[in-house]
């Protein structure tokens, strides 16, 4: 198949791809004619500094921006791996994604090449930096003087190139995060499906609601562009903004985690009185399970019909989909299975689950043309969480008699908070490293505001005297803020099983009683 942008750029040369609209400042806007041009400098130059399909690593780093757009359209085009690194992390973490991800080529937005600077001497494999939109430090490559420069031609590949794949680092159960490598962009067919069954048309708008490094908003862009929609780049999650470029541009579709809504919602009335939101039909919820009671919000000030949910994980994509009509009917429901989507329930025994109900819960797992292929240079952590051909993320759930699937909690220990997935192993490895801390317990517990917040046990040394702002602060110095303990409490002893395993359920069951969904 030609690629889509070039294809784009050929039959709508004039239709607006890109809008980079930023309070204070112009709007950058480019159309496809014009995107596909720079994505075609891009890959060039990408080409000259040795990038070749379809093993060379490229990471990206930078806030949403028409920079990223065109990188994410360039790797795409030269059918090398993109790899989006997630600008909060930490020096440690981005170095570790950088260097374990075999990347040659890191191409960053300018407010963030200091980060690569730090960190050159732990990244030896990156042979070049190239930087967009701004100063360029030394040893560094200016990409956009090296793209007026280059061919606007698209660039020469062998013909049986597949688009480029991308690889997202999930945080990792065992402190370290995994690359979940997904080849060509995933099934077409079953895309189309999907777009179809959701509604979308070429005339929609995508505005993205959070950073394009999640898979979320990245990957709902990506089926922007695969329909040839216009895309409004946020740079960066402001609720009073968000709703002026809205109305602005008459933006009628989006995915979005429960926190960036949530504080949208929470505006006063006077303020979103200010702007017409009324062309909004699809919005996307995900990243987090949204609450009943924030749908009832979101439905007061947006179009009835517009609310759908997903739920899916950057590995396994797309698995459920809840519609308008069903959003106040099934409350606690993710929806049906999605098209060309089967999942099983597991127990613990390997058994199918085949009951319905609240006491028929089981690990869900999941088959799909676009589960993603192993996560890179750890196929035993792909292996580990595979059964007769299914995939799983470690979710459990059950199914009511209508094939309504409803997660209830997670077999593995992971937190979503603000839409973020976090691993507690991470968390529990840094604060050990403290010289005082003899070991910890870190959950997720609930937060009216950002789903679930990060919670920390910690059992310190006889003698050692540690207090909260101690251990933020020992964790600030190795982790992203995101995943930073929001609050501690302080423990003799962990409670255990007899071959030593934390009880972890143990010690957030007091924080979630009385509540129906431990998620």
């Amino acid at each position: 198949m030609p690629d889509l942008l070039t294809m784009y750029a050929q039959i709508q040369p004039t239709k607006l791809a890109v809008v980079d609209d930023r309070p204070g400042s112009p709007a950058r806007t480019l159309t496809y004619a014009q995107l596909n041009e720079q994505a075609c400098r891009l890959a060039n130059v990408l080409l000259d500094v040795g990038a070749h399909p379809p093993h060379t690593k490229v990471v990206w780093c930078g806030q949403n921006s028409q920079g990223i757009v065109t990188i994410v359209s360039a790797a795409r085009k030269l059918g090398v791996t993109a790899v989006p690194l997630n600008y909060r992390l930490s020096d440690e973490e981005a170095a570790y994604v950088t260097d374990h991800c075999d990347a040659t080529v890191v191409v960053v937005d300018a407010e963030y090449a200091d980060l690569f600077a730090r960190i050159r001497q732990q990244i030896p494999k990156v042979e070049t930096v190239l930087v967009f939109d701004g100063t360029v430090p030394d040893g560094m490559l200016d990409a956009d003087a090296l793209m007026a420069a280059a061919s606007s031609e698209e660039p020469q590949i062998p013909e049986s190139t597949e688009a480029g794949a991308t690889m997202i680092y999930t945080s990792g159960t065992t402190g370290k995060p995994k690359g979940a490598y997904r080849p060509g962009g995933g099934d077409p067919q079953q895309g189309a499906a999907l777009m179809a069954h959701i509604g979308y048309s070429p005339d929609d708008v995508y505005i993205t609601t959070g950073p394009l490094y999640h898979s979320g908003p990245g990957g709902f862009m990506g089926v922007a562009q695969a329909l040839g929609q216009t895309v409004v780049v946020q740079h960066k999650f402001a609720p009073e903004d968000w709703l002026r470029l809205v109305d602005t541009y008459r933006v009628t579709s989006t995915f979005s985690a429960p926190t960036p809504v949530r504080m949208i919602c929470n505006l006063p009335a006077e303020t979103k009185a200010r702007y017409d939101v009324s062309s909004m039909r699809r919005m996307i919820g995900n990243a987090a399970p949204w609450s009943y009671a924030l749908k009832l919000l979101y439905l007061a000030d947006f179009p009835s019909d517009s609310l759908f949910e997903v739920y899916g994980s950057t590995e396994l994509g797309v698995n459920c989909v809840l519609r308008p009509e069903d959003q106040l009917r099934k409350p606690g429901s993710c929806g049906q299975p999605s098209p060309m989507v089967e999942v099983k329930l597991f127990d613990d025994n390997g058994e199918e689950v085949t009951g319905t109900g609240p006491d028929a819960t089981g690990e869900l797992f999941v088959k799909s043309p676009s589960v993603f292929a192993d996560y890179y240079k750890q196929h035993d952590k792909f292996l580990a969480d595979s059964r007769h051909g299914y995939q799983t993320v470690g979710d459990i759930a059950y199914l009511d008699d209508e094939g309504f699937v409803y997660i209830c909690d997670r077999k593995k220990d992971m937190i979503i908070s603000g839409g973020m997935n976090i691993y507690p192993a991470e968390i529990e490895a840094a604060l050990e490293a403290h010289p005082d801390v003899i070991e910890s317990a870190v959950f997720g517990i609930p937060s009216e505001e950002w789903g679930e917040t990060v919670h920390a046990v910690v059992v310190v040394r006889d003698g050692a005297t540690m207090t909260t702002d101690d251990v933020i602060e020992h964790a600030r110095a190795h982790l992203a803020n995101y995943k930073i303990p929001r609050s501690v409490t302080w423990s003799d002893e962990l409670p255990k099983t007899g071959s030593g395993k934390i009880l972890k359920r143990e010690l957030r069951a007091p924080f979630w009683a009385g509540r129906t969904s431990k998620v």
